[in-house]
């Protein structure tokens, strides 16, 4: 399948088509070189893509490539999901990303054609439902809106909340319904979480680049006891005194963690903590809330992540 767009100005010639095996390490480095420092310090989504073309979720007919005058500039993939209706029903969706544009093509409307397209090729596989993390003032270009407005909750987030980050599209008219649930991202998308070892590995074999906070990533929290890490000073530190920014400075020392505890025993230890927490929540929390919130978003963290 292609797509075919000469730019009259310049004279390129621009086209969309199915990713081939050829194409892997350069459409890897291409997305590790997008999201750099981007979203967290550092970024996870080209060993993400490495390892979801072997997922069974993974939906090849949906992984498109985009390039300029042969040189690939962009690329995207889909994958099955499921949301948790509220009677513990599984409901087929489907969900995508990364979405990769080489930095030098960015903000230039490459990454809306690149979407737009695939997701007519959805819409012609009979896929219903999009659900997705992203910025909505770029993905509302693309149909996208929240999600609570079709209330599908966030895992990670209290239920009542309007997540500015969580997104849904219905593709096919009715398929979502009246119906009410909560949308937790497939389990290929944590694997450098799960297999850190693993990822450090593939890591190395790329060129070396600098870990950062910038101005405009989501919000980082350690990985134990989610304390939110903002700066260098606030992560732990690596056996060989490097920075670890997945865990904070009073969980995470020298390569160990500083106590040794349950998850349930952590959410104990951090419920203390309410007082502070509440000065940064619009509605104040009891500690019971509190407690129950983090029994949610817990799980989710790598160190307690089954």
């Amino acid at each position: 399948m292609y797509l075919c767009i000469v730019k009259q100005k310049k004279t390129k010639e621009m086209i969309i088509r199915l990713e081939q095996p050829k194409d892997y390490r350069e459409v890897e480095n291409l997305t590790r070189e997008a999201f750099w420092n981007v979203y967290r310090p550092g970024c996870t989504e080209h060993y993400v893509l490495n390892q979801y073309r072997t997922n069974p979720d993974f939906i090849p007919e949906l992984d498109y490539v985009m390039e300029e005058d042969s040189m690939i500039i962009g690329h995207v993939m889909f994958s099955k999901a499921e949301i948790t209706l509220d009677d513990g029903t599984l409901f087929p969706s489907w969900t995508f990303g990364p979405i990769s544009i080489h930095p030098d093509y960015k903000r230039k409307g490459y990454g809306l054609k690149l979407l737009q397209y695939a997701i007519e090729k959805a819409k012609e596989m009979g896929i219903g439902l999009l659900q997705m993390e992203g910025n909505i003032e770029f993905y509302k270009h693309a149909g996208f809106d929240f999600a609570s407005k079709m209330k599908i909750h966030y895992h990670a987030e209290l239920r009542e909340s309007e997540v500015p980050y969580f997104l849904a599209q219905e593709l096919i008219l009715g398929y979502w319904g009246n119906r009410e649930g909560t949308y937790c991202p497939p389990k290929g998308y944590f694997v450098a979480d799960e297999n850190p070892e693993a990822f450090e590995v593939y890591e190395a074999t790329f060129p070396k680049k600098e870990k950062a906070f910038q101005v405009g990533q989501l919000p980082q929290f350690c990985q134990s006891c989610g304390m939110p890490l903002t700066r260098i000073e606030d992560c732990g530190t690596n056996a060989d005194g490097s920075t670890n920014f997945d865990y904070c400075q009073y969980c995470y020392k020298d390569g160990k963690f500083l106590q040794e505890c349950t998850m349930d025993e952590m959410i104990e230890h951090c419920s203390q903590f309410i007082d502070e927490v509440n000065k940064q929540m619009p509605k104040p929390m009891t500690k019971e809330e509190y407690k129950q919130m983090m029994r949610g978003f817990f799980p989710m963290l790598k160190r307690w992540r089954k």
